[in-house]
């Protein structure tokens, strides 16, 4: 039996590159000695020197530490942890440049994944500000002793490590310039050792901050955060164990958000799946409702419909609209949004879109058309379905290009669809994440 093969050690010292393309999560792409090199920091058409951080069989990773020639759409980042943090990967690119790259992203993945191509690429949604975006998050927590305070921030590129930072300019600066006061604040509860993590979670006006402790608070701890949070106009919630254990400190609050063009207002919880960034998702529900164009005699289902983002906005236009969603905790907030919105023409159901779904009830109806809002491993399950159901529209809204294009092949080859058009959508400024949406029609 052989023994494990040993990562090569990379040299020491500076090497320089030309950067020929950008890979898939931001990093610049160089062959060196014939071989691909993956560079953090570098921009397509630049000359830089790296410094290498890692060497594979396959490829090498590096670090920039100088631009030689730089690239038009290199910017200074706003951040000056940036680099180190991995909240963000793209900070020195031009925020046009980051659409047009991830637009790329979308494309190459459609046509090598899928073997499809879109009969035409769709404008970019764009954010009214690529900054203090960030409605939701999870924040990481550590007391350092070297550095005599308690780190409050996302992880630092490639470790467990928090980032040692006094604003975070991507969240909403409500949470963003709080980081150095929250982390005095833990630094003076009795269980700052046992508080390793803070979900943030944030309507269009509140703040909650979700607490995930591993012991009880201790004296005095309660009467530290309620002052905290009175002064901060924060609201705190504690998990001591899963996301089921989650309670307020004092009393819940009712988190919701307004969509205005349809007269909409949608409650959530602090632990529900909801948008980062509300100003692109009320875009992204126009764009979606212009793509699918559901009419008054019409029958629609909103496959993943979560809280009823899309299903409540499609209820507005259509005769009828059924949602389905995995989470039954997802689907009770679905229904009670109904309600409160006095929307009568909206069924919703819990149902795993991953299992059989032969005895599911709203699969005896037909569709004129269909949503699909999958999470990032797709909707590959349910998509013989949705032929059988008659539905000659889909509109497809995709967190990762990858399974989008794998899915759009399928419907494409398999299924008799279109690839009527695609497009991104800037739900993540400065990261290399890809948000897209895609309009398929069967003729």
């Amino acid at each position: 039996m052989g023994g494990r093969r040993r990562r090569q050690r990379p040299p020491e010292g500076e090497f320089t590159a030309e950067i020929h393309d950008m890979a898939h999560d931001g990093r610049g792409v160089a062959k060196v000695e014939g071989k691909a090199t993956f560079i953090h920091g570098a921009l397509p058409g630049e000359e830089v020197r790296f410094r290498y951080l890692s060497r594979r069989r396959s490829h090498d990773e590096g670090q920039v530490v100088g631009v030689v020639r730089a690239s038009p759409d290199r910017v200074m980042p706003q951040c000056e942890q940036y680099g180190v943090c991995g909240g963000c990967s793209l900070q020195h690119m031009a925020a046009d440049a980051q659409l047009t790259a991830k637009q790329g992203v979308l494309l190459d993945n459609l046509r090598q994944l899928g073997g499809v191509e879109p009969e035409r690429v769709l404008p970019p949604l764009r954010s009214s500000s690529p900054w203090g975006y960030r409605r939701k998050a999870r924040l990481g927590v550590k007391n350092v002793p070297r550095k005599g305070k308690v780190l409050v921030g996302f992880r630092e590129r490639g470790s467990s490590f928090v980032t040692d930072v006094e604003r975070c300019h991507v969240l909403h600066p409500h949470v963003g310039e709080l980081l150095p006061a929250l982390s005095a604040l833990i630094e003076s509860l009795t269980i700052s050792q046992r508080l390793p993590q803070i979900e943030v979670a944030m309507d269009d006006a509140r703040c909650v901050l979700v607490l995930r402790v591993l012991d009880p608070l201790g004296e005095g701890d309660g009467q530290r955060l309620r002052a905290f949070a009175e002064r901060h106009d924060v609201v705190f919630y504690l998990q001591p164990g899963g996301p089921e254990s989650v309670v307020p400190l004092d009393g819940s609050i009712d988190l919701h958000y307004r969509l205005p063009d349809d007269d909409l207002t949608l409650w959530f919880l602090p632990g529900d799946f909801t948008q980062v960034n509300s100003d692109i998702n009320r875009q992204m529900i126009a764009h979606a409702m212009a793509l699918l164009e559901p009419s008054s005699d019409e029958r629609v289902l909103d496959l993943f419909c979560g809280i009823g983002n899309f299903t409540l906005p499609i209820a507005r236009r259509a005769a009828h609209v059924v949602g389905v969603e995995g989470d039954a905790g997802l689907v009770a907030r679905a229904r009670d949004n109904a309600h409160r919105n006095a929307i009568d023409n909206a069924e919703f159901f819990a149902a795993d879109l991953y299992a059989d779904l032969s005895a599911e009830p709203w699969l005896r109806e037909r569709y004129d058309k269909v949503l699909l809002d999958p999470p990032r491993s797709g909707a590959y399950e349910v998509l013989p379905l949705l032929a059988r159901l008659g539905a000659r529209r889909l509109v497809y809204v995709s967190c990762y290009p990858g399974t989008l294009a794998r899915d759009a092949g399928e419907l494409v080859k398999h299924h008799g669809y279109r690839l009527v058009a695609a497009g991104v959508m800037d739900m993540f400024p400065h990261t290399a994440h890809v948000e897209s949406i895609a309009l398929f029609d069967k003729d």
